[in-house]
């Protein structure tokens, strides 16, 4: 057994999970309470009148296929947000455990951890070093009940990508103390290769992934987690039996496929030409005073008056994020790079009230 699951909730690992219907295909179904016609226009492949099969197989391959790793590596849920969850819930115990986050970072590791009654522990990223992760201070801050270590890379809001080898420090330092928990959501836009490569190296290691941004399934509610094989059967007892809806695991093997991987490669390729068409335009702008270096999809824009960015890009019919709340972003907005159509529009927006300023 992997020694990190020492770490896990021992009613957790005493656990008895609920038992699901049996899954046996061949067989016709009189077992789980369904209806046994299907609604009319149901189109579905297995049919919205029967529950969808817990963690498909078919998808788990799929899956692992995809992130280069091994099904018995993997289980799918609803994006990354439910891997948070799992992992809180798995190993944090209420008013005991507490998880590590380096912000200004992702909002649903303070959330998933707050929900569980679970401490928050927060090492800064540091901003005059372009956000650099701060490993030192974070060993330091480590106690014996912090069980999770958030890592977002690239990092959401900032974009950059954290350094590789003070990550592997962690995963090292921290073998047998806490599971580090790398996000790579943005992974696809950065010129990166997954750490999915270091699992067998580091068993306290878990890897987060998502087909909402690469692979433009963001309403289909479909992530992977990716870690050693007994923190899997470990969340296996956790969530929910029929945690992924059968329109879901349709779509995910359709547009998942080779062709349309392909295409995500394609329009990755000009998101990257847009983010550098737009950071530069930005940074020629009065209203702004830095645009940072990013690895992903959006771009993280220091103002000299947010406000007023704000208000030009609800004139062009455009909506931007505003993460001035979190630590270190007093100033700053967040801008996901859209079509040519909709980045030229951002841009003329922001220039014309850099005009009307001046």
């Amino acid at each position: 057994m992997n020694p990190i699951l020492n770490l896990a909730r021992p009613d957790i690992l005493s656990l008895q999970p609920y038992q699901h219907a049996a899954w046996e295909p061949t067989l016709e179904r009189m077992h789980a309470n369904e209806m046994p016609w299907r609604a009319q226009g149901d189109a579905s492949n297995a049919g919205l009148n029967r529950y969808p099969e817990p963690q498909p197989d078919e998808l788990i391959e799929h899956l692992a296929n995809l992130y280069g790793t091994s099904p018995k590596n993997v289980i799918a849920g609803r994006g990354s947000d439910e891997g948070i969850d799992l992992l809180v819930r798995a190993f944090c115990r209420a008013g005991e455990d507490s998880v590590l986050i380096c912000p200004p970072t992702f909002g649903m590791y303070k959330v998933s951890a707050r929900i569980q009654g679970a401490g928050v522990i927060e090492v800064p990223l540091v901003k005059e070093r372009g956000f650099e992760l701060d490993v030192q201070s974070v060993l330091a801050a480590w106690r014996e009940n912090v069980k999770l270590i958030f890592i977002c890379t690239p990092n959401n809001p900032t974009g950059n990508l954290l350094d590789r080898a003070s990550i592997e420090v962690l995963c090292a330092q921290l073998s047998d103390k806490a599971l580090v928990v790398v996000d790579e959501a943005y992974i696809e836009f950065a010129n990166a290769a997954s750490m999915v490569q270091e699992l067998e190296r580091f068993p306290n290691l878990v890897i987060l992934r998502t087909l909402s941004k690469a692979y433009a399934l963001a309403g289909a509610r479909c992530g992977a987690l990716i870690a050693h094989e007994d923190i899997i059967s470990l969340l296996a007892r956790v969530i929910t039996p029929y945690a992924l809806p059968t329109h879901t695991i349709d779509s995910v093997l359709h547009l998942t496929d080779e062709e349309h991987v392909a295409e995500s490669k394609q329009r990755i390729e000009l998101i990257l030409t847009e983010r550098a068409r737009v950071s530069e335009a930005l940074a020629s702008l009065p209203l702004v005073r830095e645009v940072w270096p990013s690895d992903s999809n959006f771009i993280l824009v220091d103002c000299k008056d947010a406000d007023a960015v704000l208000r030009a890009a609800l004139s062009a019919g455009l909506i931007i994020r505003d993460p001035r709340s979190q630590p270190g972003l007093g100033s700053s907005l967040r801008i996901s790079i859209g079509t040519p159509d909709q980045n030229d529009r951002l841009i003329r927006g922001v220039e014309q009230a850099s005009g009307d300023l001046a």
